[in-house]
């Protein structure tokens, strides 16, 4: 449907200035009158396809912006293995009361961020329907980046602690699965806003969004 009607945007415009150009010979027009017609019609042409493509191409990135935002919160929270949170846990196992009192804290904010993202997916995925996608995109955008930002604080924090005190393998390896697939939408979340960048204005850099660090085994 929208391929449709994006050759049916683009044909449109070089008919209308041929069936003038035409008539305007057929009649004997001259070309002082006929020329500024044909150049008016084509700028109005041109500039109407030009903001239908942009529109189009926000839509896009608001759909990928939704389905990167869903992939986050399926695999990084909730009861996900992959969760930081879940690997924080698994460190009750260990002999040390500081570490314990962090974890305590951290289950805590685990809490909130469930919250927090349960509800950004749910008002993204009822705004993307919208038919304005840069009223939301500017928004949604920035919240991911502000969710992930503080997300990835409890990281290293994480990796932190595990240079300090002896951690089992079986949390390294934990870890290390989950920071794999984390820097992998780390990389997908760069791209994104790089292709943003190019079509609409944003303050957000892509070097902002880091990568977590692997655990020596």
């Amino acid at each position: 449907m929208n391929v449709s009607r994006n050759m049916a945007s683009w044909l449109w415009w070089p008919i209308v200035i041929t069936v003038i150009a035409l008539v305007g010979a057929g009649y004997r027009w001259p070309v002082s009158t006929l020329a500024p017609i044909l150049i008016a019609i084509l700028a109005s042409g041109l500039a109407v396809a030009i903001t239908s493509t942009r529109k189009q191409r926000l839509e896009l990135s608001l759909s990928r912006l939704r389905q990167m935002s869903g992939y986050f919160n399926r695999r990084f929270m909730g009861d996900s293995s992959l969760s930081i949170f879940a690997i924080i846990a698994t460190l009750f196992t260990i002999d040390n009361p500081k570490v314990w009192d962090w974890a305590r804290a951290c289950d805590m904010a685990k809490r909130v961020f469930n919250t927090w993202c349960d509800s950004f997916i749910n008002r993204i995925e009822s705004d993307v329907r919208s038919g304005r996608p840069q009223a939301y995109l500017y928004i949604y955008l920035n919240e991911l980046w502000l969710v992930n930002n503080h997300y990835y604080e409890f990281i290293e924090q994480f990796y932190d602690i595990a240079g300090k005190v002896e951690i089992p393998q079986e949390t390294k390896d934990q870890y290390n699965r989950m920071v794999m697939e984390y820097n992998a939408f780390t990389q997908e979340f760069r791209d994104t806003i790089s292709e943003l960048r190019k079509i609409t204005r944003t303050e957000i850099e892509p070097p902002s969004v880091r990568f977590a660090q692997e655990l020596a085994p």
